[in-house]
């Protein structure tokens, strides 16, 4: 099976690359043996989606807010390796 692959689409016009970066960043930091790639790709219209293997797990336009790096992390983790502690991440 191929390493997982995380897609952060993030809107041009709204300049969120910084804050796709961050995400990206942090997923990146927790999963560094678990993930095969993390992909900033450019986009417009106020869109932040973020996709695993293609499937669509946060969308900011559904959820009407941001996603707070710990359920990216959460989300993530339940996909990719639900064994895996989280940390402070795991905390309510």
């Amino acid at each position: 099976m191929p390493a997982p692959r995380l897609e952060i689409n993030y809107c041009t016009q709204c300049r969120w690359l910084l804050r796709a970066a961050w995400l990206a960043q942090e997923v990146l930091t927790t999963f560094e043996l678990e993930m095969g790639e993390v992909a900033l790709v450019p986009g417009t219209g106020g869109v932040l989606d973020i996709r695993l293997n293609d499937e669509l797990i946060f969308s900011r336009k559904e959820a009407g807010r941001f996603p707070e790096a710990k359920e990216v992390k959460q989300l993530i983790r339940d996909m990719i390796a639900p064994d895996k502690p989280l940390g402070h991440s795991d905390r309510k």
